[in-house]
């Protein structure tokens, strides 16, 4: 299993590969809590998700797979590695029916690439070819384009520098948070 750099996970437009879920993915399957301030390391962490749900995801999953679930992905606790554990496993994107709110603004901060699209909910099956055409805003599944909501210019901004941080760090030129300077 190869950690991969949320960077290289993301090439819109190359086609990917399908792992469905049903509903009500909570953030305990995507990542165990017990491995929460144990691990550290972006394989080591990526080594554990999904591991509760599904243990063919953990280890077959390749970058630039797709996940696709049903209502409420990611209900349950904040913990960032539910979303981080996805990214360093090389995880393209994640297409659900609806998002858990706080899971939605966390997969956004860390750069994860989340959107809404129930018509792509009906018909993937897991193992199928997908592609996700942001600038059209159209994913492609079994030779049929689905339309999905826009994402906001700002949304895909954020999504492009690999999360909040590296947003705000281009933003204001910096190339790295330590040269941020706080007065008294």
């Amino acid at each position: 299993m190869n950690a991969t750099a949320p960077e290289e996970a993301r090439q819109p437009g190359v086609p990917g590969r399908v792992w469905k879920y049903g509903d009500g993915v909570n953030t305990d399957v995507l990542f165990p809590g017990k491995y929460t301030y144990t691990l550290r390391a972006a394989a080591d962490i990526a080594a554990h998700a999904l591991e509760d749900l599904d243990p063919l995801f953990t280890a077959e999953a390749v970058a630039g797979d797709v996940i696709v679930a049903g209502r409420n992905f990611g209900n349950g606790s904040s913990r960032e590695q539910a979303v981080t554990c996805l990214m360093y496993r090389g995880v393209a994107a994640v297409v659900a029916r609806s998002f858990a709110r706080i899971y939605f603004r966390n997969g956004i901060n860390q750069g994860l690439l989340l959107i809404t699209c129930a018509a792509v909910v009906d018909a993937a099956q897991t193992g199928d070819a997908i592609e996700i055409d942001l600038a059209h805003s159209v994913i492609r599944l079994n030779g049929t384009a689905h339309a999905f909501p826009p994402l906001s210019p700002n949304t895909r901004s954020i999504i492009a520098a690999g999360g909040l941080v590296a947003h705000v760090r281009h933003k204001l030129g910096l190339s790295s948070t330590a040269e941020v300077k706080f007065s008294d």
